[in-house]
């Protein structure tokens, strides 16, 4: 009597293990994100009919000099290195990002497939200002001899804080939402800052160090395009496109009262 009661408390026990795996394994795959879901489909361009707009983005006024930035308390940071928070070359001003804020209704458009590359090197980001398109991959890069901490500040997307070794892996992120100017810092060495911008169609740019811009494979149409810079703020200006016109579209900025 005592070995069939063993038996059976036996045959119990593994059949309530298998019922904990089989649950365990239904709580997996309910917890598992939906793939299967297409993407909505870009909607069509004539390629014959793009338009381009390009210009120069200048600033009015006496250039502030940029500050000098001391880089001494990391060995691993070497060279010397100023604040980017306004460039100004000549007139022209650098960092600028421009972009179709308004006018493209209810396009879609595909991801692109290849990254856009962070780079930390100098203990300095490159670029300052960075463009992408929401879910796009940003690959950041780390070629100093010493950690980095990335840590975007975002309003409306995901916050992270990453710590990068020397020598190690690319970090691949996206972000899902539009988002200009959102911050990234270095929690390591504090003046290292830069800008991303998020946002949902192919049209946009930002402006070089003689202040150029250029966007191209714009369907023709009206718009409002958005020139924004990190302290001096947004200027809007309409423009119109006509099949295949090639449009120079300037803008300045006057500095920031104090």
């Amino acid at each position: 009597m005592n070995k069939r009661t063993g038996w059976a408390a036996f045959a119990v026990s593994v059949l309530a293990l298998c019922a904990l795996l089989i649950l365990g394994a239904c709580n997996k795959k309910e917890e598992a994100p939906a793939s299967n879901t297409a993407a909505p489909a870009a909607t069509p361009i004539d390629p014959a009919t793009v338009a381009t707009v390009s210009g120069t983005v200048k600033f009015d006024g006496t250039a502030p000099k940029a500050a000098k930035i001391d880089m001494s308390q990391d060995p691993g940071c070497k060279g010397m290195n100023e604040a980017e928070n306004v460039v100004v070359n000549g007139g022209d001003l650098a960092n600028v990002f421009v972009y179709v804020k308004d006018g493209l209704g209810s396009r879609t458009f595909d991801v692109p497939k290849d990254p856009v590359v962070l780079d930390q090197q100098g203990c300095r980001y490159h670029p300052h200002v960075l463009g992408v398109m929401a879910g796009q991959t940003v690959q950041i890069k780390n070629d100093d001899p010493t950690t980095h901490n990335i840590h975007p500040t975002p309003k409306d997307n995901r916050e992270w804080n990453e710590s990068q070794p020397p020598s190690s892996p690319a970090l691949e992120k996206n972000f899902a939402r539009e988002e200009i100017m959102l911050p990234v810092k270095c929690n390591q060495h504090p003046w290292m800052k830069m800008y991303i911008n998020v946002v949902k169609s192919p049209f946009y740019a930002v402006t070089d160090k003689d202040g150029k811009y250029e966007i191209k494979g714009l369907p023709p149409g009206d718009y409002t395009l958005a020139f924004v810079q990190e302290k001096l703020g947004e200027q809007d200006q309409k423009v119109t496109v006509a099949a295949k016109e090639s449009k120079t579209v300037d803008q300045s900025f006057k500095a920031a009262s104090d």
